[in-house]
């Protein structure tokens, strides 16, 4: 799977996948059930990089000290919003508002999207931001900041 990022504006995010061949309704379900559970992580705040304590300790876990205040002070890091998956031949998208939560939450993606390419539907590439031009996209309609042009 080929990773490609193109202009990517946050609030305003398309993610395109497009799979090696047309994907069955059993495919298209893992690809929705990862980016569901992914939105659900993003929304409550998971994909902040501000409160890392556990990646930043390494490798012994046994009785780390969590603290509790240090997580309380960071910044909240939310995703705003995700639309529905659309499916179109061999491509599928999903329009995303990314909000404030940091890039940690597309690696979580990318590395999920990675393990499915290689256990169950083959996909030849991902493709975070821009627009393709062969399917077109207008404003999303749960879009907060609307194009001004």
């Amino acid at each position: 799977m080929h990773v490609r990022f193109r202009e990517v504006d946050p609030f305003n995010c398309w993610v395109w996948l497009r799979f090696s061949e047309i994907p069955s309704q059993g495919e298209r379900n893992y690809v929705d059930g990862i980016f569901d559970s992914w939105y659900v992580i993003g929304r409550l705040g998971g994909f902040n990089a501000e409160n890392l304590q556990v990646h930043e300790e390494a490798e012994d876990l046994s009785f780390m000290n969590y603290d509790n205040d240090e997580a309380s002070s960071s910044m909240p890091a939310l995703m705003h919003n995700m639309g529905q998956l659309e499916y179109h031949e061999e491509w599928a998208r999903c329009w995303l508002d990314l909000g404030t939560s940091d890039g940690i939450g597309l690696d979580v993606l990318i590395n999920a999207l990675k393990q499915l390419n290689s256990d169950v539907v083959k996909l030849d590439q991902l493709l975070i931001g821009g627009v393709n031009e062969d399917w077109p996209v207008e404003d999303h309609p749960d879009r907060v900041f609307p194009n001004m042009n």
